[in-house]
């Protein structure tokens, strides 16, 4: 049976993806060796241009992963001060008298709040969505996102490294491609 040349890392062919789906190779194999110079340029322009793209995109999700690690901290906080109160001071939850607390709009700026239901919180779902979650669903809410976007985050990680080694090789075969002609 004869190997093919995905199969035999010697036989000189550059296997570079086509745009979106990395996982198959057999459709969109390429001997770039065999393209020209202005054609290995736009394959280069149009590895640069997703490889931004997708960099972005690790960028924003690991922003949103930031910022559901901080509402998870801010629930947790929460949920200790109010256990914490209900153990020294039952008057909170019995006269319904609110308890104060502050409200963390970003990372770094906080507003002055009250909760008048120790039961239930306002979570922030995404894309400026809330919804009311109970004091002990809303943590489960918060952790079981944070591992979510850890795997969006290592999965985009592995595929800007795959367009990272393509553009590496696209841009050593156009420099020889560049210094052949010169010659």
């Amino acid at each position: 049976m004869a190997e093919s040349p995905k199969d035999n890392p010697h036989s000189g062919e550059k296997h570079i993806p086509k745009t979106g789906d990395l996982s198959s190779f057999d459709c969109c194999t390429v001997d770039i060796a065999s393209l020209s110079a202005p054609q290995l340029s736009q394959v280069k322009k149009q590895l640069d241009e997703e490889l931004e793209h997708l960099t972005n995109s690790f960028r924003k999700l690991r922003a949103a992963q930031s910022r559901f690690q901080e509402c998870l901290k801010s629930i947790d906080k929460g949920i200790s001060s109010l256990d914490e109160d209900m153990n020294t001071d039952l008057s909170y939850y019995t006269t319904g008298v609110e308890k104060p607390v502050l409200v963390p709009l970003t990372t770094s700026l906080y507003v002055r709040g009250t909760i008048s239901d120790t039961q239930h919180v306002i979570v922030d779902v995404g894309t400026g969505f809330y919804v009311e979650k109970s004091t002990s669903d809303a943590p489960m809410f918060y952790q079981e996102k944070v591992e979510e976007l850890e795997g969006n985050l290592k999965n985009l990680e592995t595929i800007v490294q795959q367009k990272s080694n393509n553009l590496r090789v696209v841009e050593d075969v156009l420099r020889q491609k560049v210094i052949n002609n010169g010659n």
